[in-house]
């Protein structure tokens, strides 16, 4: 017998969120006419004034657009504009933006009592952007593109691991199927049905169907790994243009049918997206109002933070929302002698955790002192959890010194640090991390990368081990809204994956990964927070990786702009919600 189940999951009790998370006051929406943070809680500037050219600039180009592989926050955030999922965040702040509702799906799945089978019915008539009709079919082959990675690498793997069940499903470039609908575990009994099949309960799936992995594609346009240059859309807008390494235009999307979709206004004409890798040239240009929004939403840099907090009026454009990211310096067990947990120790000794905060801007705009891998938006979180004394701030010689003597390098040792070129925050990061660890003679060469390819540069274990990348920089936040999201992709050992790969740190801990399939068994919210505790400490206990502060973005947004609100299921503006004030560009 199967049941129906509405997704608010009291998440405002829960605090978690997508890929990052929200805010400290979870109350519903209000509106605002303006004001500093007031983005978090309420609609600044609400209007359904229609016209103008949104304009976004980012300081790196999207990694793709592809559904299958965009990975980066902001494009997800992008998604909104062209695709359309099974389900989709509400376009609320505060709480009610936690809310999953249907989007291509007609109602929220229904389950069946074992929790094995999840059957969703689709809208009527989602038509793409050359008008002809989304069918559940599409929504099947969208999904199993995700399982071709030896054409599309890169991409959140969820649904591989979930989904493939021993078949070996190579994706549908060879599928044998003459539909090319050969993956067994999901069905489509007809056009606007389509059931999926787990092997075992995973509780946490809801959110997943709202990835832009679940994003419909016509096989019929299909273009491999092409398909980046013209994604069909059935969202509001489509692509009139897309350059890589410069940005993107979408318009209007005149097959879209607003009666259908109940999150997006679609009030810009245009949407312009401009890559623009200086972010102090990124900072001037909205300040001169000749910018909307930074589409990387990490924060303006120093000097622009220090120009707007002298100045009220431009403060109160600008929002410093809690994004549930966490930034941190992965240590990877495979690079000597980081395989070492002793020496891995030492490096969280001996960095200066202050400098470290410095770099990512302070504690105004760049986050709290990280004492562990859980961010506070999390029912895991344990602030006073500091088995480092990480948030006392300074280096801590002697601990790092003894360290190294129980690892067998007294002397210290080298490594290297990989860090994305066109992140400057965490350029400075890296200088900041070298300047602390040459007190203890742990000798490093920083190792500058492009960062719209980290999937195939650090996201490589076999590059990695090459080049000797013992310490690697990065961000994450929740891919969805519970503590398995945030923490799985990080230390789960089958997550590992050639390509792609975020566990950096390659642990593969038989216990660490027992404890993630009780997490998706459960569905005991006490329970699985307890396990996810269990999980923190273990990495911490492991060493490995060197949590650096719960981040903070400190944003500016151009006044122009209506329907201003953090989309707390991102932690960042909600794009696809502004709309211009006079409607003109």
């Amino acid at each position: 017998m199967a049941c129906s189940v509405a997704v608010a999951l009291a998440l405002s009790a829960c605090g978690g969120n997508g890929k990052s998370s929200g805010t400290t006051d979870n109350s519903s929406a209000s509106s605002s006419n303006s004001g500093f943070n007031a983005a978090v809680t309420s609609i600044v500037r609400p209007s359904d004034k229609k016209g103008g050219t949104l304009r976004l600039l980012s300081s790196q180009d999207a990694d793709s657009f592809d559904p299958a592989i965009g990975y980066y926050a902001f494009v997800w955030d992008l998604h909104r504009f062209y695709l359309r999922m099974l389900y989709t965040y509400k376009a609320a702040p505060g709480k009610d933006g936690l809310t999953l509702v249907p989007d291509i799906a007609a109602a929220m799945p229904e389950i069946s009592a074992d929790k094995l089978t999840y059957t969703v019915k689709l809208k009527p008539n989602i038509k793409y952007e050359d008008g002809t009709v989304v069918k559940s079919q599409d929504i099947k082959y969208g999904i199993e593109r995700n399982f071709a990675q030896d054409v599309l690498s890169g991409g959140p793997l969820y649904m591989i691991g979930e989904f493939d069940q021993g078949q070996k499903y190579p994706g549908p470039y060879k599928d044998t199927d003459p539909n090319k609908m050969g993956l067994k575990s999901i069905e489509t009994p007809d056009d606007t049905t389509i059931v999926f099949h787990l092997k075992t309960p995973f509780s946490d799936l809801i959110y997943q169907l709202a990835m832009g992995i679940t994003a419909p594609v016509p096989q019929a346009k299909d273009t491999g790994e092409k398909y980046a240059q013209h994604p069909m859309a059935t969202g509001p807008y489509k692509f009139e243009s897309i350059t890589p390494g410069k940005g993107a235009k979408l318009v209007r999307n005149t097959n879209w049918d607003p009666s259908t979709d109940t999150v997006n206004k679609a009030l810009p004409d245009a949407v312009e997206f401009t890559v623009n890798s200086n972010g102090d040239d990124i900072d001037n240009r909205l300040l001169a109002g000749t910018a909307d929004v930074d589409a990387g939403q990490v924060g303006v840099q120093s000097a622009a933070q220090t120009k707007i907090l002298q100045d009220p009026k431009l403060k109160e454009n600008t929002d410093d929302a809690v994004s549930g990211f966490i930034r941190y310096i992965a240590m990877s067990t495979k690079v000597p002698p980081l395989d070492n947990v002793e020496c891995r120790k030492a490096v969280i000794y001996a960095a200066d955790h202050t400098a470290l905060q410095t770099a990512r801007g302070g504690p105004f705009g760049g986050g709290d002192i990280a004492p562990n891998m859980v961010p506070t938006n999390l029912t895991a979180a344990e602030p006073n959890y500091d088995p480092y004394n990480i948030k006392q701030g300074a280096p801590q010689v002697d601990k790092a010194k003894e360290a190294l003597k129980n690892c067998g390098h007294p002397d210290g040792f080298s490594v290297k640090i990989a860090v994305r070129n066109n992140k400057a925050k965490e350029v400075k990061t890296a200088e900041a991390l070298q300047a602390s660890l040459a007190a203890v003679n742990i000798k490093t060469e920083i190792f500058q990368y492009d960062g719209s390819k980290a999937s195939q540069t650090v996201g490589s274990p076999t590059l990695v081990h090459q080049n000797d990348w013992g310490l690697i920089i990065q961000g994450w936040g929740s891919d969805w809204a519970a503590n398995y999201g945030f923490l799985q992709p990080l230390v789960d050992g089958r997550t590992i994956t050639p390509s792609g790969n975020n566990n950096f740190s390659e642990v593969n801990d038989p216990a660490i990964n027992s404890l993630f399939d009780q997490m998706a068994a459960t569905t005991d919210q006490n329970q699985s927070t307890e396990f996810a505790k269990q999980i923190n400490h273990k990495i911490m206990e492991q060493a490995l990786y060197l949590p650096e502060v719960y981040d903070k973005g400190f944003n500016y947004r151009n006044p122009r702009l209506t329907n201003v609100e953090i989309a707390p299921s991102l932690g960042f503006l909600c794009f696809s919600c502004l709309g211009i004030k006079d409607g003109k560009d």
